[in-house]
């Protein structure tokens, strides 16, 4: 070996390469937090399996896990891409973890990249798990399978912006509280459990436009009626990913 030759060859690793471990750093770190299972596992699969097997919630007609089953699968996607990911974020902004990272060879753009893939991973987990669920429970899905990706995926770029806008913005503490605050009013007020025509006609228009009220409604379109792509609740989830991920992008702050 000549005189300052070095192996291996010092530098960064490939992009693609530093993306991938950081994305499966990030899923064993998120499947190994007590209180994220709590949220994205425990809580979807008991509320299937409770409220489909105990007359507590009158559904409307037909099986009440073909009700439940879409509003659970929404709540799943929202309890990772939101409340999860917000959590997270924010007490990684206040630790300055988020500041050494991107200090880090691997670019701010592609660890926010590897977060989401880690979130996608987590829902791809959730999803395998709580359509088992229901499918012993008796649930009969229906519809196109690209409709309910498109779904999915919209529904997941919406809530992380809101998420990460809320843990760049707020001290960790507040991110903690509002985010759990929000996961809660929207289980109840999203269309998961609860029929939106139960509430008064105002309130019912105004809950419609929630991302988790489009998700879940859209998925229960699809899922449950056979529809086809329901393009009301697609739009109302575009214009909630472009602005949450729009503020996030201008107003998330590292440290």
């Amino acid at each position: 070996m000549s005189a300052g030759t070095y192996t291996p060859k010092p530098g960064a690793a490939p992009l693609g390469r530093m993306i991938a471990a950081q994305t499966a750093f990030e899923t064993r770190m998120l499947l190994r937090n007590g209180e994220q299972l709590l949220l994205t596992v425990v809580i979807p699969s008991l509320i299937l399996v409770l409220f489909s097997t105990v007359d507590i919630i009158d559904t409307g007609a037909g099986e009440p896990v073909d009700f439940l089953a879409p509003g659970v699968l929404a709540l799943a996607v929202m309890s990772t891409a939101f409340t999860g990911q917000a959590i997270a974020t924010g007490f990684e902004r206040r630790y300055g973890v988020l500041k050494r990272l991107g200090a880090s060879p691997l670019p701010r753009w592609a660890l926010m990249s590897a977060k989401t893939l880690s979130v996608l991973v987590t829902e791809l987990i959730q999803i395998a798990l709580l359509t088992a669920i229901a499918l012993s429970l008796g649930w009969s899905p229906k519809g196109d399978p690209f409709s309910v990706l498109l779904l999915l995926a919209l529904g997941t770029a919406a809530f992380s912006g809101l998420g990460l806008l809320m843990a760049g913005t707020l001290r960790a503490e507040a991110t903690l509280a509002a985010a759990n605050l929000v996961f809660l009013l929207l289980l109840v007020g999203g269309g998961v459990m609860v029929p939106l025509e139960k509430f008064p006609d105002g309130v019912e228009s105004a809950l419609a436009l929630l991302p988790i009220s489009a998700l879940s409604e859209g998925l229960r379109e699809v899922l449950s009626e056979g529809a086809a792509l329901p393009w009301r609740e697609l739009g109302i989830l575009a214009v909630w990913a472009v602005l949450g991920l729009g503020a996030a992008g201008r107003f998330f702050r590292w440290e």
